[in-house]
């Protein structure tokens, strides 16, 4: 009886520590995707603004006759 239960708790320690390193590894992943989407924003941003200077610029050539 008494090897089962420090088998059982032994279990569960591995289990706590799989909890915990999930944990973390959430974390992390969540910072990652935080920083990814705000990655994605500006770089989202200066398409547009390329794409505005572009059309401006377009906007400025003589057309053609």
């Amino acid at each position: 009886m008494n090897m089962e239960l420090e088998a059982l708790e032994a279990k569960i320690e591995q289990i706590l520590e799989l909890v915990q390193q999930t944990r973390a590894e959430n974390e992390v992943l969540k910072n990652r995707i935080a920083a990814a989407e705000a990655e994605r924003l500006d770089l989202r941003q200066k398409i547009t603004t390329a794409r505005q200077r572009l059309e401006s610029m377009m906007d400025q050539l003589p057309e053609e006759s």
